[in-house]
């Protein structure tokens, strides 16, 4: 193991980086205690004094990239900001989580959930509290604010699955940079299909998604301004 792999001393957040830092170049399917282990120069066994098993490393794993996310302070809610700036931000955040782990952002989208309402990607106790707060010192109601948090998160993980899976990332049946052939798709059967096919190659996902966003926010904006029901 290189010099540049080793850590000066095992604890928590050595372990959670180093997960972290393996999976982004070897792919999910690849990490294991043992090969972990290995990455870190100890046995695998070693970092069962930090995490009590496979499952438990990926939650907190998770846990380590949405406390990251939490931290960033181009994220945060500033005093300054109206909730549009807020949404935005967050947005902004969650998809470079995304890209920069395009083999882990999965696991936040499809991890099990501690409660049943829990909306990935903003899956923490921490970050629904943080979320639902600033929408409501914002204008909203708490009807409004409830529905926000869950369209939100939807129109996240469904436009950021799309994009990192774009390039294969976060496949379960190959690691981290296998390439597989794939033969030529044959629509000529299907003439609207062929017609348009070119048009529906031709895609810049992070327009799209920008674009997206904000069709979300206006929408958000009549639920927020919408008068509440008797």
């Amino acid at each position: 193991m290189s010099a540049a792999h080793r850590r000066p001393g095992l604890s928590k957040p050595v372990v959670l980086e180093a997960a972290i830092d393996y999976v982004d170049r070897f792919g999910l399917t690849e990490l294991s205690m043992r090969k972990l282990g290995a990455f870190l120069d100890v046995e695998g066994m070693a970092l069962y004094r930090y995490v009590r098993s496979r499952d438990d490393l990926l939650d907190a794993v998770v846990d380590r990239l949405l406390d990251r996310l939490h931290a960033d302070p181009d994220v945060l809610l500033r005093p300054e900001d109206d909730w549009r700036d807020f949404l935005r931000r967050v947005a902004g955040g969650v998809r470079r989580t995304a890209l920069e782990h395009p083999q882990i952002f999965p696991l936040i989208a499809t991890r099990h959930r501690a409660a049943p309402w829990i909306r990935p990607p903003l899956r923490s106790p921490r970050w629904i509290e943080g979320f639902l707060s600033a929408l409501l010192s914002r204008g909203f109601s708490e009807d409004a604010a409830v529905h926000a948090y869950r369209a939100f998160g939807s129109f996240l993980v469904g436009h950021l699955l799309l994009e990192v899976g774009a390039d294969g990332a976060g496949a379960a049946d190959a690691p981290a940079g296998a390439c597989r052939d794939v033969a030529p798709l044959d629509v000529s059967a299907y003439p609207v299909l062929a017609r348009l096919a070119d048009r529906l190659a031709a895609e810049d996902l992070g327009e799209e998604f920008e674009r997206s966003l904000e069709d979300l926010l206006e929408r958000l904006e009549g639920a927020r301004t919408r008068a509440p029901g008797p």
